[in-house]
């Protein structure tokens, strides 16, 4: 099983408790990066957002810095909002990326959870559906490499069309990222494309349903099932009342903050140990975070596990200590447990 990492690039707290700069934060993000590349773990994810609370508006960009300072790591998104972009331009600068990181580039499709992007660059929310529907159409008709002739209801066709850098060993490795839409499962079983189920709140058991059709839909087009991963928020510190005290105030800010635009009532802290307990929040000492992450491997039949390892204001101290105890810790355990 392989061990990724995925920030948004969470706007962190300074020393002082008062917000880093946006900048900031994107070169916090990078040493994060470089650190987890040294550890061995296996890919690096970074999120697109575009509100003053998240930093990485341009995720290619950032990825290219890291691939300059790393050797190994696989380097993706977490997600990219297909839906609000060009599936063109997406698939140029990912393989951009894939240029300068020797072909470490992976990327994850997604119609997204905030939707910011969609006034930002001038599309209509009541065509949500759509725009990912025809925009993936097109991305996977370019994954071929070969000449494209394609038409749909939203932009205008292409004839013969090739689209430029080539990947030097195709092809690009393209997740598609769901958070709880049985039609994305069955959509990326059709594209045959890897499922990268985001996980954030609840017993992670509870979407085995999405497993088992995504599963199903592999076998009535008589094909074998491309690999599964999984996206859940996660935080490793020295113990496991450590982990909790330092994550919660962080949390609590950030589930509040989006709750209130969503109109979820405030967290709880008994909501919160709940979740650390039994649900999708890995936090906890090394062997409490590896246990739990086995557990779920061993129901679900992952191929990957990414923990979102930011959290709101986390200060970027606390996130590279956890960084280091997922990497030399947690992976050496959950890969025994599993062994």
């Amino acid at each position: 099983m392989e061990f990724g990492l995925d920030t948004f690039g969470d706007v962190t707290a300074g020393p002082d408790g008062r917000l880093n700069s946006h900048a900031q934060v994107i070169r916090e993000v990078i040493e994060q990066a470089v650190l987890a590349d040294r550890l061995g773990i296996d890919a690096f994810g970074v999120g697109e957002h575009h509100r003053p609370d998240f930093a990485i508006s341009a995720p290619e960009v950032v990825l290219a810095a890291i691939a300059g300072r790393t050797r190994r790591i696989l380097l993706g998104s977490a997600v990219t909002v297909l839906s609000s972009d060009d599936p063109i331009r997406v698939f140029e600068r990912f393989a951009t990326v894939d240029a300068a990181s020797h072909g470490r580039a992976e990327v994850t499709l997604g119609r997204g959870s905030f939707t910011e992007s969609f006034p930002l660059f001038g599309f209509d929310l009541a065509q949500y559906e759509a725009l990912f529907e025809e925009k993936l159409d097109l991305f996977a008709a370019l994954l071929a490499q070969e000449p494209v002739t394609w038409q749909g209801q939203l932009r205008p066709p292409l004839t013969n069309q090739r689209v430029f850098p080539p990947l030097e060993k195709p092809p690009l490795k393209t997740w598609i990222g769901v958070g709880g839409s049985p039609e994305s499962v069955v959509r990326a079983a059709r594209y045959d494309l890897p499922l990268m189920l985001a996980i954030i709140g609840g017993e992670p058991r509870r979407f085995m349903p999405f497993i088992d059709l995504y599963k199903r839909a592999y076998a009535q087009l008589g094909r074998p099932a491309k690999p599964i991963g999984l996206h859940s928020h996660g935080y490793v510190g020295d113990t496991d009342a450590q982990a909790r005290e330092e994550l919660w105030p962080h949390h609590k800010g950030m589930r509040d903050r989006i709750g209130a635009e969503r109109g979820w009532p405030p967290v709880t802290r008994a909501h919160f140990d709940q979740e650390a307990d039994g649900g999708s929040l890995y936090v906890g000492a090394p062997e409490t975070v590896a246990r739990r992450i086995a557990a779920t491997a061993k129901a679900l039949g992952i191929a990957r596990f990414d923990m979102k390892y930011s959290s709101g204001t986390l200060p970027h101290d606390k996130l590279m200590r956890s960084i280091e105890l997922y990497g030399t810790k947690v992976m050496p355990l959950v890969r025994e447990m599993l062994a």
